[in-house]
């Protein structure tokens, strides 16, 4: 956008309207929808376009469809209007008596291991505060709370956390799970070279697990070879069971699953597979009192 752009000068009635013609695909469409007058319609959208200095809308017989800049305030007016909608949700709740709300993103590890227990004697001592949780990869943890969508996080070691405090609140090991008919089944401990010799059993690209994983091989100069992928680790013990492949886990976390369906854990030798599960907030940002509390709490519950 132009660096002169004045905000004061754009409103939500104009974003909404331009995302209204850009989902449509038509200026008359998304007055209609806006209950504006075509021409009213028209003249915001033009002096929209003089506002940020870009044409937003290429024009046509056909209708109208989105140049790149208006890809760009598209996505940003989403946005706007989701936070909007959220500070409208949390005001309501203020007015509930609800004394406050933690907006909490963590992985997958602590979300199945660490964070139920955790959560469930908080809310028990705090029944007035709400707590908003989203399963998220430890990479988006750290950029929702450095652009303050989220209040805490709880993620994995080895993310880059600049900007961010952070504490250890727990710790976990990854373990190389098969099954009971694998090969490497009798083996104690294994290195994870060594492991890269055999059929994996992943989760779907963009898991922090899989792309640290995909890491350590690459330093081998090798990669992984992934014969299924599935999207929960539930599902990568039941595939692991029927000897589809072997898997990397955090053992703490899927210790329950590996039990019932009988599969063999295989400690490994790589120091990067004993982590750190870290409690994050943004350096010198706000914290609400809600926040600070469940911050807390959750730095009592370590062990």
């Amino acid at each position: 956008m132009n660096p002169q752009m004045n905000p004061a000068r754009v409103d939500f009635v104009t974003l909404k309207l331009f995302c209204a013609i850009a989902q449509s695909g038509s200026i008359t469409k998304g007055a209609n929808e806006c209950s504006l007058a075509l021409s009213a319609a028209s003249r915001r959208i033009s002096e929209f376009e003089e506002t940020v200095g870009l044409m937003l809308l290429d024009r046509s017989a056909k209708g109208v469809t989105l140049t790149q800049a208006g890809h760009a305030v598209m996505q940003h007016a989403l946005r706007l209007f989701q936070g909007f909608e959220q500070f409208s949700n949390e005001l309501g709740e203020y007015a509930k008596g609800i004394k406050g709300h933690v907006r909490l993103w963590a992985n997958m590890s602590s979300l199945t291991e660490f964070l139920p227990s955790a959560l469930a004697s908080f809310l028990k001592q705090h029944p007035e505060i709400q707590v908003e949780v989203e399963e998220q990869l430890s990479g988006d943890i750290v950029k929702a709370l450095l652009d303050g969508i989220a209040d805490i996080g709880v993620l994995a070691d080895g993310t880059p956390t600049a900007g961010l405090d952070t504490k250890i609140i727990g710790h976990d090991e990854l373990v190389i799970v098969c099954s009971k008919d694998h090969s490497i089944k009798s083996k104690k401990s294994i290195s994870f070279e060594e492991c890269l010799d055999y059929d994996f059993v992943g989760l779907n690209r963009g898991s922090s697990l899989l792309e640290l994983t995909s890491r350590q091989a690459e330093k081998f100069s090798k990669q992984m070879r992934l014969r299924i992928q599935v999207r929960s680790y539930d599902a990568m013990c039941q595939m692991i069971a029927v000897n589809l492949g072997v898997g990397v886990l955090p053992f703490q976390a899927c210790a329950p699953q590996i039990k019932a369906m009988g599969l063999k854990v295989i400690h490994l030798e790589d120091a990067w597979a004993k982590r750190n599960l870290l409690l994050a907030m943004k350096a010198h940002g706000y914290q609400s009192p809600a926040s600070s509390l469940l911050s807390q709490h959750l730095l009592s519950q370590l062990r």
